[in-house]
């Protein structure tokens, strides 16, 4: 198959390049960066530089393809005039454009947990809104729509905490089940989408683990040396204090904190539930190898 990879050589998208590679798929991976020309190549795949911003080079791209992964790539949080929802909304358009001109039938869209929740959900309305943008495709577009759990090297953004203070503090967590996932068990799952014949629509949900907030703050701290790492459950006001201490756009530390506020009222989760997947190869004790390499580092 010809396959379309978004995302550049992220989280995500490098291992779903190197496995589609291997099983001998023809794969192309657009990259805003020339940079990264080089290392798509070694990989075994073509590069196709510009913006997903671009319709015309979307188009031109998708083009003869047999699928699609598509993606909205990170921004900057801490940009102080960032607006998610505008910006999902034009990268979903745009995406959406490409695919009906270029005639592509099969597309792999990277949504988000919650997905199916209509408010409440902070951030993730963003992703819900290029989900509704895409099922406006016609029916024989067939979608696949990802909705992983939990990234893992989202716990990355605690250690200042535990440098500092020495506990995770977050606004959910503690006793509630915490589910996580690793972008290799995601590429793994994308690829298996590939391979499987699909009509119409269908939502996939992917995890690799499922433990308290305290467990994984157990299993992190014996990896960094504090075995008594404890996670601390605090109000939505001292979360949304502490994200803001760190100079994060206003709008997004207050959609951070009324997402983990749903998860924490199992709002979030509801439909995960319903739907729960097999989970995946990469535990948390494997992680958190990761987790102390970056903690050791800083």
């Amino acid at each position: 198959m010809k396959i379309i990879i978004t995302g550049s050589l992220g989280h995500i998208s490098k291992p779903l390049t190197q496995e589609l590679v291997q099983k001998g798929h023809n794969v192309t991976v657009i990259s805003s960066k020339a940079e990264k020309q080089e290392e798509i190549e070694a990989l075994g795949a073509t590069a196709a530089i510009g913006s997903v911003e671009d319709v015309d080079f979307l188009t031109a791209t998708f083009t003869g393809a047999d699928a699609v992964y598509t993606m909205v790539p990170p921004t900057n949080f801490f940009n102080p005039d960032f607006d998610l929802a505008a910006h999902c909304n034009i990268i979903g358009n745009n995406f959406a454009q490409a695919i009906s001109k270029s005639g592509v039938k099969r597309v792999v869209h990277l949504s988000s947990i919650g997905a199916h929740m209509e408010k409440d959900s902070g951030l993730i309305l963003a992703h819900r809104g290029v989900e509704v943008i895409l099922n406006k495709l016609p029916d024989d577009v067939a979608i696949t729509f990802m909705r992983p759990v939990g990234f893992y090297y989202n716990l990355l953004g605690f250690i200042p905490a535990i440098k500092n203070q020495g506990i995770i503090a977050a606004n959910y967590g503690a006793d509630e089940l915490l589910v996580w996932v690793s972008p290799t068990d995601i590429a793994a799952a994308i690829v298996e989408e590939f391979e499987t014949s699909l009509t119409g629509r269908k939502v996939r949900y992917v995890a690799s683990d499922e433990l308290t907030g305290h467990e994984t703050a157990r299993i992190l701290g014996e990896a960094i040396g504090i075995p008594d790492l404890k996670w601390i459950l605090v109000s939505d006001e001292e979360r949304l204090r502490i994200l803001e201490s760190f100079g994060l756009n206003p709008q997004i530390a207050a959609g951070l904190v009324q997402m983990f506020a749903s998860q924490h009222n199992g709002s979030l989760m509801e439909d995960y539930y319903r739907h729960k997947p097999v989970l995946g190869k990469v535990k948390t004790t494997d992680f958190a190898k990761e987790f102390a390499a970056v903690y050791n580092q800083k």
